[in-house]
């Protein structure tokens, strides 16, 4: 018996920074094996080193840079299939990824279906993930808890789903978006991603309006594909970026001032555990990490008491 034919696929890849990971995964996506029909769009969010045209793929080319949620946004509004896949330009795929999703997904439609992502060195990137919590980001803020971050208590602590393994294909409350593939009906009927999101937490914001309606996320630890991460911005930038989108998710569906209060007593603690450190020796700036942590909060707009005030 032959099978079914595989559901067209509009595949999505924002680029900015670097082009030849986006060129290198544009290639893949056209030599892809068994997968039928491939809509391919590259959306250049006005990069400074701007995407070349490439034959198979059409490009939107962005006026101003947005970020992730609207680049991929521009991307969908040319999308012909009903299915969405919406890669990060830094991801490496197999011959076979996309078909290998198409049929380990299928069950499960209509869905936010995503495999695992491994980074380089092969250490999984916790794709399954709980809605997020005030608890899940304090304990993640409190920077002496880091050297046990290894363990899977302290993965489901930070809001880590740690059922996540290769190899199994579990619903989870929202799925990371570096690779995500979902009915394109129900992204333009929820409005795609809120734009006010530039970078991070777009992609939870997401998953819970297409909850509402009844579309799960699901991780599928049968497909894997590896993800070098980060390459297009500077670490302080992205951290900053971080708390901008919690503070921006907390206003939606949580509560800013207690996100808020969370991460300032983390900070004090933070401060008193370095000062410790810093009498025993270990060379640790205890006022210069918590100042940066403080502005971290203020230039997210968590405001508060001034940084005296809480260091006190």
């Amino acid at each position: 018996m032959s099978e079914e034919p595989m559901t067209p696929v509009t595949v999505v890849v924002p680029h900015y920074g670097d082009p030849q990971p986006a060129v290198g995964l544009v290639k893949a996506l056209q030599m892809q094996e068994g997968a039928g029909p491939l809509q391919l769009v590259v959306v250049d969010d006005c990069s400074p080193v701007p995407f070349p045209d490439s034959a198979g793929a059409a490009v939107v080319r962005r006026p101003v840079n947005g970020g992730f949620g609207s680049a991929v946004n521009s991307g969908a509004a040319l999308a012909e299939h009903p299915l969405l896949l919406i890669l990060n330009s830094d991801l490496e795929i197999s011959p076979t990824f996309v078909a290998d999703l198409l049929r380990a997904a299928a069950p499960w439609q209509p869905a936010v279906a995503s495999p695992q992502v491994l980074g380089h060195n092969g250490v999984p990137q916790w794709v399954g993930r709980h809605f997020p919590a005030v608890r899940h980001q304090v304990i993640e803020w409190l920077t002496p808890l880091a050297r046990w971050r290894h363990l899977p208590l302290l993965h489901e602590m930070v809001g880590h789903d740690t059922r996540c393994v290769d190899g199994a294909v579990v619903p989870v409350d929202w799925v990371m978006g570096a690779a995500m593939l979902l009915p394109t009906g129900e992204f333009r009927a929820v409005g795609g991603f809120d734009e006010e999101f530039f970078m991070n937490s777009e992609e939870v914001d997401l998953q819970r309006r297409l909850r509402d309606r009844g579309v799960p996320s699901v991780f599928i630890g049968t497909v894997a594909v590896t993800h070098e991460g980060g390459g297009s911005s500077d670490s302080t930038r992205r951290r900053q970026w971080l708390v901008d989108s919690r503070k921006l998710y907390a206003e939606k569906w949580g509560s800013p001032r207690t996100l808020r209060a969370g991460l300032a007593a983390a900070t004090v603690v933070n401060l008193a555990v370095n000062t410790v450190r810093r009498l025993a020796g270990t060379p640790v700036r205890p006022m210069e990490v918590a100042r940066t942590e403080w502005h971290l909060l203020q230039d997210s707009q968590l405001d508060g008491p001034t940084m005296d005030q809480a260091v006190r």
